[in-house]
């Protein structure tokens, strides 16, 4: 008994350790691009990985209650699959430059949950059902996937608004060098030597352009600018879309699977299907904002920026329905309780 217990919280400190240290890691490789930091944050990212998803085991095999009825269980199993499902993105799409961000928000989450443990109790009757081990897997999975969708989402932003920052820097400048031009024209022949200066700064109207969706972070890289090129090694905006509505499109049938499983638990715990809990309504709530990115992503005038304001959106919508809900509003789900 001793050596499961002791077991059980030496594979929680290897998790806990494997993403603080992935997530420096991989941080520090999402701004350097230094391949020994990802060489050294991917392995940490899958041990870490490995091991909680052993630790839920070994808490099930020592006590044989299904160790996700609790908020310390099921921030568990929420940490292990966001960074399982990264992990997957990751191999995929070579997309480890947002491993430090996603470690680090599992990491925060299972150092929460620990603060959640209270030891091993038997589960109160609503919550003594198969049913348990369908619901609560499936909706913790949907937002991890969220959640992924949620980093890659931020990232897909601070690189579109540092394009439309640059891009408006360079209009600024364009047109001042215009009105600079003008003015030597009209003074003194001498000064077109001015106009051919700005021109082959690419700022007057010969400004340099460069094919693609972001040419104006690629000028300005391709001037040496150091954010520019740092900015331009990141994914395109549109592949970083895809990423996003790919992991969007694992959450949204999990979430919706996870809402009819809740509402047959409900049905067979509290004699009917639909209450209009607050944790049903804030599920309800999430389930139509990702259906609504889903809708909008087929329109070309909402994909891309509009679309990844709603994933970010939607993952505030699940943070305040996973834990907000659950900790501070009284319900059938609440853990006040």
């Amino acid at each position: 008994m001793t050596g499961h217990l002791q077991a059980d919280e030496l594979l929680m400190i290897v998790s806990i350790a494997c993403y603080i240290i992935g997530a420096l890691a991989l941080l520090v490789y999402f701004f350097s691009r230094e391949e020994w930091l990802r060489n050294l944050g991917a392995p940490l990212a899958i041990v870490g990985c490995a091991a909680q998803f052993a630790q839920l085991i070994v808490r099930y095999e020592l006590t044989g209650i299904w160790p996700l009825l609790n908020l310390y269980g099921s921030l568990s199993l929420f940490a292990a699959m966001s960074v399982a499902i990264f992990i997957f993105f990751a191999f995929r799409y070579k997309a480890w430059y947002a491993g430090g961000f996603v470690l680090a928000i599992a990491g925060i989450a299972l150092a929460y949950g620990v603060t959640w443990n209270e030891g091993t109790m038997p589960p109160v009757p609503s919550l003594q059902s198969y049913w348990a081990k369908i619901h609560v897997p499936i909706v913790v999975s949907s937002y991890a996937a969220f959640l992924v969708a949620f980093v890659f989402s931020v990232i897909y932003l601070v690189k579109y608004y540092a394009e439309a920052r640059i891009a408006g820097q360079k209009n600024l400048l364009s047109q001042i060098g215009s009105d600079l031009v003008g003015t030597a024209m009209r003074l003194s022949p001498e000064y077109m030597v001015a106009s051919a200066a700005l021109a082959d700064a690419g700022i007057g109207s010969q400004a340099v352009t460069v094919r693609g969706e972001t040419p104006a972070l690629d000028a300005a890289a391709a001037q040496g600018n150091a954010l520019a090129q740092w900015l331009a090694s990141l994914p395109t905006l549109a592949q970083l879309d895809v990423i996003v509505y790919r992991a969007v499109a694992i959450g949204l049938p999990l979430i919706s699977l996870g809402i009819i499983t809740g509402a047959a638990w409900a049905k067979e715990a509290w004699g009917a299907y639909w209450q209009w809990d607050p944790k049903e309504t804030a599920a309800l709530a999430t389930w139509i904002v990702y259906l609504a990115y889903m809708h909008l992503h087929t329109r070309n005038a909402w994909r891309g920026l509009r679309t990844n304001w709603v994933s970010v959106l939607g993952f505030a919508i699940v943070v305040f329905t996973y834990l907000g809900v659950n900790i501070w509003i009284s319900g059938l789900h609440s853990y006040k309780m």
